[in-house]
């Protein structure tokens, strides 16, 4: 797709996201977000695709540093 970046995350892939970034596992952000776990999931996949990261943890990290999400609260 012409000029589509990695890192475009969509709406939904933000908020899910977020609330991983705020501690939830995908069976919670499901619920949160009134979809089905493997919902969640597979929105996670797909975002930790477009940033290039390992782990949830890497992509919280990545999207932190770009300003995509609120840093965690680690206090």
């Amino acid at each position: 797709m012409a000029g589509h970046r990695r890192d475009d995350l969509s709406t939904r892939e933000l908020e899910v996201l977020q609330l991983a970034a705020d501690g939830l596992a995908d069976k919670q952000i499901a619920l949160r977000l009134g979809m089905a776990p493997s919902t969640a999931s597979n929105h996670m996949a797909t975002i930790l695709m477009k940033l290039g990261a390992a782990n949830r943890a890497h992509a919280v990290a990545i999207a932190a540093a770009r300003g995509l999400v609120r840093a965690p609260d680690v206090t």
